[in-house]
């Protein structure tokens, strides 16, 4: 990728650090199980059209924020683990929206027992507007009273005294390690794997090596998976997982395999109005910037490349460690 001082490499995917990041598990929140932006407050923070079914006429505005004594009873749920049945008042993009001691819960949809097959998709909105008007049973997971926040799970319900913590301390202490799973979603942003009634989930990001368009071009729902377990998250009921990681980290291998001057053969992956990336090695992209496509004049690199091409290509800088390759056809 070009950046701000003219310099070129590929174009890597981030990849989430062995401790996620608040920002990390918020931008999944975002994609499909919820997120730190959705409003949990008051009904008056909502607009109608958001809210999907039920809530004709924007109606029902009663519910205020909720008194002191409401929280108190909502932490008293969440630290007995408490069971309580909920009535669905409406949907947004990422979940159900619940009534909850005098106030509003929010239900990720990822937090169903039936995990909707639609999840980070745009038929999941219509499937959760099916639910509308049910109740459901359900357990807090998170309650944040400051910012008027209560997170509530219809999966927690199928967790029996301690068995979940257990099964979470158990999985934190395998960190790094390999663990046998079977895939139970498969969305936008990753892929859900149940590893024994606990969900955990493969970010795109750690799928694989290589660039991946949609999780589904790389695993199949109910397919039997050994990842690798990068993090858990004990009071969030998270566990980070990776498949890619059970292989070596390709970029490690560049400098043995090439040298600057070499002439390989390269598939070009994607092509951009600065040039274009092409693959030398499973996982390994390099950037041949649009000087070095061609030596007669073009306006743009579309004219020289395309997708899919197999192009000779000179090795002009390597640097394994920032991830970065750049490349020329003019000089093969």
């Amino acid at each position: 990728m070009l950046n701000g001082d003219g310099d070129m490499g590929t174009q890597p995917q981030e990849l989430p650090h062995a401790e996620f990041s608040e920002d990390y598990w918020k931008a999944l929140l975002e994609q499909g199980e919820g997120s730190a932006e959705i409003p949990i407050g008051p009904v008056e923070a909502f607009e109608p059209g958001d809210l999907g079914a039920g809530y004709a006429n924007g109606a029902p505005r009663a519910v205020n924020r909720r008194e002191p004594e409401k929280w108190d009873q909502l932490d008293e749920w969440h630290d007995a683990g408490k069971e309580f049945v909920a009535p669905v008042i409406g949907c947004n993009k990422g979940g159900l929206l619940v009534r909850v001691c005098e106030g509003l819960g929010f239900v990720p949809a990822s937090q169903l027992v039936d995990l909707p097959h639609s999840l980070g998709t745009p038929d999941l909105r219509s499937d959760l507007e099916k639910m509308v008007g049910h109740e459901i049973t359900l357990r807090l997971i998170e309650i944040d009273r400051d910012r008027d926040r209560v997170i509530c799970s219809e999966r927690a319900t199928r967790w029996h005294g301690g068995d979940a913590d257990a099964r979470l301390a158990s999985l934190q202490e395998r960190i790094g390690e390999d663990i046998e799973g079977t895939v139970r979603s498969v969305c936008d942003f990753g892929v859900f794997v149940d590893l024994g009634g606990i969900d955990g989930l493969i970010h795109i990001s750690e799928l694989s090596w290589q660039r991946v368009s949609h999780p589904s071009d790389v695993v199949a729902l109910d397919e039997r998976l050994r990842v690798r377990i990068l993090n858990v998250d004990l009071e969030g009921r998270r566990v980070g997982l990776s498949l890619k990681r059970l292989r070596d980290d390709p970029w490690q291998r560049v400098a043995d395999r090439y040298a600057v001057g070499d002439v390989i053969e390269a598939k070009v992956t994607n092509v951009v109005h600065f040039g274009a990336f092409a693959q030398v090695d499973e996982g390994v992209e390099g950037l041949i910037h649009i000087s070095e496509l061609s030596d007669t004049p073009f306006l743009y690199a579309q004219q020289v490349v395309s997708e899919g091409q197999v192009v000779k290509v000179r090795v002009l800088h390597i640097d394994p460690g920032s991830r970065r390759l750049g490349l020329s056809i003019r000089q093969a």
